[in-house]
């Protein structure tokens, strides 16, 4: 299977085609893709799809895809690094943690965000403000970086698990939704918290999440909180400080701590 390299921390692509050029393939980086014009179908992992004028796709370097084209199509792409996402100007917890999420819970909408007529027109207008920038991606580079924010914090709002409780799924993808969104809240994620939420009991919790991701729900968010930490510390742009307080932690030898026996989990098995 072919796979796109990209060096450049961030690019911008747009154009129209009524045949696609590109086969099956991956990519080292991740692609915002949003439908300007036209219909057809998204093939993601071997998945159809039906795409049209407004769908808005996030892909990470896992997801394998092509377009079939039905009507002439324009796509815009915002395709960024893992580089561009832990820039030294991101310092804007609450945004970057919207990013985060949607990159770490991208399975729940590889079909497309189904999005409130609202907000498909806002982001229809982002789009097009971020094409305007286009041309001069480095002058510009702080405003697209705002626009690409924006946009993570109206695609997470119209995430299914975020929705009203009628609506709110209890499947697997839900509840790692929740955690991920939740990693920096660490009383939003008691057990007893979460049952309430999916609206089933306590004692269920536990054994439910084992049974249908192989490891207990503390493990798994031990891991998930660790990794995410082991990247601040990496970044080198955060005191352990920071990121304790970023975190609800106590302090920075709970951050310490965590890492430590996240370690330690990982080297007995």
């Amino acid at each position: 299977m072919k796979r796109y390299r990209q060096f450049e921390p961030i690019l911008i692509s747009d154009f129209e085609v009524s045949k696609w050029q590109h086969p099956v393939h991956q990519h080292n980086h991740y692609e915002m893709i949003y439908i300007k014009k036209g219909s057809g179908i998204h093939v993601i992992n071997q998945i159809s799809i039906p795409y049209q004028a407004g769908d808005v796709f996030l892909l990470g370097p896992e997801e394998a895809h092509y377009f079939e084209i039905d009507k002439p199509s324009r796509f815009i792409y915002l395709k960024f690094t893992d580089l561009y996402l832990n820039k030294e100007e991101n310092n804007t917890y609450e945004y970057i943690q919207n990013l985060e999420y949607l990159i770490k819970s991208r399975e729940t909408h590889l079909s497309g965000f189904k999005l409130r007529a609202d907000d498909r027109l806002t982001v229809e207008l982002i789009f097009d403000l971020i094409l305007s920038l286009k041309n001069n991606m480095l002058w510009n580079r702080e405003l697209i970086w705002m626009q690409i924010l924006t946009l993570s914090h109206i695609l997470k709002r119209n995430m299914p698990e975020l929705l009203h409780l009628e609506t709110r799924s209890r499947d697997m993808q839900a509840i790692f939704c929740y955690i991920h969104k939740n990693i920096y809240l660490p009383d939003e994620l008691r057990v007893n918290v979460m049952a309430k939420y999916f609206n089933i009991t306590t004692d269920y919790m536990g054994p439910y999440f084992k049974r249908n991701a192989g490891t207990t729900l503390r493990a798994y968010i031990q891991h998930y909180r660790s990794a995410l930490l082991k990247q601040r510390i990496a970044s080198g742009k955060y005191s352990l400080k920071q990121i304790a307080a970023e975190f609800g932690l106590t302090d920075e030898s709970h951050v310490s701590k965590i890492i430590q026996k996240a370690n330690s989990d990982m080297s007995s098995n």
